[in-house]
C-alpha cells in the first residue's frame, strides 16, 4: 500500500504574522501605532488651525521642481471666474463649511515635499459657505508670491451648469440694464394692442415700453437697495454677506 502525502502550501500571512509575533508583542505594536496616529493627528490639528486662522502672507517657501503648472493661477484667473460665476476668494478663516480629509492630506504632502509649513490658506467658494459679517464647489489656494496662488484641493458638488448664464446679469451695470431693457420689451410685447388706442403705433409701443422700463428698473432698485446687493465685480473679495 502505497501512502500518498499531500505537502500543504505555505500561507504568507501566518508565516509574517509569526514573524511579527517573535519581534514584537502585540502590546508594544498597538502602543507604537496609536502613538503614530497621535502623531498624524497632532500634524492634522495643527492644519487646522492654521486654515482656521488664516496668518496673512503673500508667499509660501515652495519648491519650484515639485510645483504643477496646472495648479498654478494668477489673481487675475481667479478675478474673472469669481465675477463670472458670482462666487467669493476669501481668507480660509471665514469658511464656514467642513474641510475634507483629503484636502488636510494634501497639505501635509505639500508640506512634506516642499519642506515647509503652508500658511495665508484662500477658498474659492460661493458666498453661502463662508462666515461673512451682514452690514456648490470650495477650491482651497495657498499664496505663492506676486498675486500668484497654488491651487491644494477642490472638493464638493460641480456648480450648476447654468450659474455662468444665470449670473451673467449680476456681473455688472451694463449686464443688468441689459436684462431690464429685454424683461420691459418683453411685457411691453403682452400688453393688449387695443388698451390704449383702436391700433398701436410704433410711438405709442415705445412710449409704453419707456414706462414698462421705469417700473421694472425701479422694483430692482428698491430690492437690490434693501437686500444691500452689489455685482460680482465689486463683491468677489468682499467679506459682508449683504453685497
Amino acid at each position: 500500500m502505497i501512502l500518498k502525502m499531500e505537502l500543504q502550501g505555505t500561507h504568507i500571512p501566518d508565516k509574517i504574522l509569526q514573524n511579527r509575533n517573535k519581534r514584537i508583542s502585540e502590546q508594544h505594536l498597538l502602543e507604537e501605532v496609536q502613538e503614530i496616529f497621535k502623531r498624524e493627528q497632532s500634524k492634522n490639528d495643527l492644519i487646522l488651525k492654521n486654515i482656521a486662522e488664516s496668518i496673512e502672507t503673500e508667499s509660501n517657501s515652495l519648491k519650484f521642481d515639485f510645483l504643477e503648472t496646472s495648479k498654478i493661477y494668477h489673481l487675475s484667473d481667479i478675478e474673472k471666474i469669481c465675477i463670472d460665476y458670482r462666487l467669493r476668494f476669501l481668507n480660509s478663516s471665514l469658511f464656514k463649511a467642513e474641510l475634507p480629509y483629503e484636502a488636510i492630506s494634501k497639505i501635509k504632502h505639500l508640506e512634506k515635499i516642499h519642506e515647509t509649513k503652508l500658511e495665508g490658506f484662500k477658498i474659492m467658494a460661493p458666498a453661502k459657505l463662508f462666515k461673512l459679517k451682514n452690514a456648490d464647489d470650495p477650491l482651497l489656494f495657498a499664496p505663492i508670491g506676486n498675486q500668484y496662488y497654488y491651487l491644494i484641493h477642490s472638493w464638493g458638488k460641480d456648480l450648476h451648469p447654468f450659474r455662468k448664464l444665470m449670473m451673467w446679469p449680476f456681473k455688472n451695470l451694463e449686464n443688468f440694464i441689459l436684462l431690464l431693457l429685454v424683461v420691459s420689451f418683453f411685457l411691453t410685447t403682452l400688453v393688449p394692442e387695443g388698451m390704449f388706442s383702436q391700433k398701436q403705433t410704433t410711438t405709442e409701443f415705445l412710449v409704453i415700453f419707456l414706462f414698462m422700463f421705469k417700473w421694472v428698473a425701479g422694483l430692482a432698485i428698491y430690492f437690490g437697495f434693501k437686500k444691500g446687493k452689489n455685482f460680482s465685480e465689486a463683491i468677489w473679495r468682499s467679506k459682508f454677506y449683504n453685497a
